[in-house]
């Protein structure tokens, strides 16, 4: 039984699983509909993959070595979860406590119907971009993959397998997330519970963005 791939598997659970921006815009969207909190979820997943594929090449350590670079990521996805969480508090103003039926004006059944490969890609994207230009990511695979190294094995498979099991977890976790929303529909869709869920989710996101905006470079 290898026991640094059993300690490894833990800590990249718990890391995928540590609540973030990628977790509030899964919430966020799921809370839209399934087919959207499916496609962030999905499009995290795909952010973890560049972070583990440029770890894995050694091109993570460029960027960490090069503090330009570095702070342009850092700002670059601190102003993108900042307009996400500026979006979503933009939005409680436009949505309604309640309408004339009782339910929360942004459920999917009061929305005009979308073309389902549009919801899905611009939910992607969010999912995606929010994790790929995660600033702290690049840092954290460095750092992490090559401890679970065993002394004497060739690196680059080990790092390609540890790599993969963070994509795997990802993968299990985010869509689990979103069906758990989804399941849960009919109340966090209430008009009351559906407004706080998305302020919630508007200042944790803004406060994020804010962080990485005005914060110092992330090291």
């Amino acid at each position: 039984m290898d026991a640094q791939l059993i300690a490894f598997t833990g800590v990249a659970a718990g890391m995928v699983a540590l609540p973030g921006a990628d977790f509030t815009v899964v919430v966020r969207n799921a809370l839209a509909s399934r087919t959207a909190g499916l496609a962030s979820a999905f499009g995290v997943a795909g952010g973890l993959l560049v972070h583990t594929a440029l770890a894995v090449a050694g091109l993570a350590a460029v960027l960490v070595t090069m503090p330009v670079l570095f702070r342009a990521v850092q700002l670059l996805g601190g102003a993108y979860v900042l307009y996400l969480g500026l979006s979503a508090l933009y939005a409680i103003r436009r949505r309604p406590a309640q309408d004339g039926s009782g339910t929360p004006s942004g459920a999917p059944e009061d929305e005009p119907e979308r073309p389902a490969p549009r919801e899905f890609g611009r939910a992607w994207r969010q999912g995606f971009l929010t994790n790929a230009l995660n600033p702290k990511a690049p840092v954290l695979f460095l750092s992490l993959l090559p401890q679970f190294v065993p002394d004497g094995q060739p690196p680059l498979p080990r790092t390609l397998l540890l790599a993969a099991l963070v994509v795997v977890l990802a993968l299990i976790w985010f869509p689990a997330v979103a069906l758990l929303v989804d399941r849960l529909g009919r109340w966090l869709r209430r008009p009351r519970t559906a407004r706080a869920i998305e302020g919630g989710s508007g200042v944790a996101l803004t406060g994020l963005g804010l962080a990485l905006v005005t914060g110092p470079l992330l090291r």
